[in-house]
């Protein structure tokens, strides 16, 4: 999959009917999320089988907040468990952030 297709996909199947907080303070493909919207996200990432390398917020004054990695909690992006249970731990803060990720993609999608 080329990453011009793995935008589409995104676009398509996981951001759809969320809204994109990036006004263009970063990179037009880096797409920002409300705390519902992410979780949102992130079922539908699960449901459809792909994966999340990493959950990058930042906070409402667009000031980078941290990042979590997956292979800090698990040998596969695709575990759910891992990037539900990071999301939670950056919810946990009581930060009001704006949530991005990175996705794996399975080479059969």
């Amino acid at each position: 999959m080329t990453d011009k297709q793995k935008e589409k996909y995104l676009t398509e199947n996981i951001y759809k009917g969320l809204t994109n907080l990036n006004t263009g303070w970063d990179a037009s493909s880096i797409y920002y999320f409300t705390k519902s919207d992410f979780k949102v996200l992130l079922s539908r990432v699960e449901n459809l089988g792909i994966g999340i390398y990493g959950i990058e917020p930042w906070d409402s004054d667009n000031h980078y907040f941290g990042v979590k990695l997956y292979d800090d909690y698990s040998s596969k992006p695709s575990d759910p468990s891992w990037y539900n249970k990071a999301f939670s731990e950056f919810v946990n803060t009581g930060e009001e952030l704006q949530y991005s990720a990175s996705y794996y993609f399975p080479k059969d999608l």
